[in-house]
């Protein structure tokens, strides 16, 4: 079981979501819960731990810390902006 936490830019980004696509967002956050390496992961290039995964078109952007056993998530945005 690894702790979720949301740094303030990504709760910012949870509030500019519709309420359709926030739910769903936010449930798949509490999933990296179980499981932080879901089977549609991806490592981020160029980062030691980056992961993303995508929710429709929203992607969230988040670490890993395997020895403490957190999941940070960066990052909540469309898919368009989200690598800038």
């Amino acid at each position: 079981m690894y702790r979720v936490f949301l740094e303030r830019s990504a709760e910012k980004d949870l509030k500019r979501l519709s309420a359709e696509i926030h739910d769903r967002v936010i449930a798949a956050i509490r999933a990296l819960g179980q499981n932080p390496r879901p089977p549609d992961c991806r490592k981020l290039a160029g980062s030691k731990n980056d992961w993303r995964i995508r929710v429709g078109d929203y992607r969230v952007i988040y670490e890993i810390a395997d020895t403490i056993r957190i999941v940070r998530v960066n990052r909540v945005r469309h898919r368009r902006e989200v690598y800038r």
